[in-house]
Formats: C-alpha cells, sequence, structure tokens
C-alpha cells in the first residue's frame, strides 16, 4: 500500500479533520483513508460507460428466465 504526506496543511483544516474524525469515532488518519478513498470513487458516467460496454459485449448471448430452470430442478 502506498502512502503520502501533506505538507503546510492549515491548522485549521487540521483541526476540523481531527474534529470531524473523532465525531465518526476514527482515528485522523483513519478518517483521511475514508476521505480519499470515497473521493477517488468512479464518476457516474465513468460506472455508466462501463455498464454500456459489459451490455454491448454481452448483447445477443443467450439468456433465459431462470424461472424455467429452478422448476426443472425441482422436478426431478
Amino acid at each position: 500500500m502506498g502512502q503520502v504526506a501533506i505538507r503546510n496543511l492549515d491548522d485549521g483544516v487540521l483541526n476540523r479533520l481531527k474534529q470531524r474524525a473523532k465525531r465518526n469515532h476514527r482515528s485522523l488518519e483513519g478518517e483521511l483513508r475514508q476521505i480519499l478513498t470515497l473521493a477517488a470513487l468512479p464518476s457516474r458516467p465513468e460506472l455508466t460507460a462501463k455498464a454500456e460496454a459489459l451490455a454491448q459485449a454481452l448483447e445477443g448471448r443467450w439468456t433465459d428466465d431462470s424461472t424455467s430452470l429452478i422448476r426443472e430442478d425441482r422436478d426431478r
């Protein structure tokens, strides 16, 4: 895992982050990790593009309603 050091952070910002961490019952490091993780999540357009690409890749493949398969298995 990587590490990041942030220098010259404003004292007010640091204090607000510490307060936020305390409210969320996390360490400052844990709170910063959570903030950065959420900030790095894929955007809605990125997720939409991936979903569309997957749908296009699967287009024309055989699909079936699982109900018939479940009934076949049950009736054995």
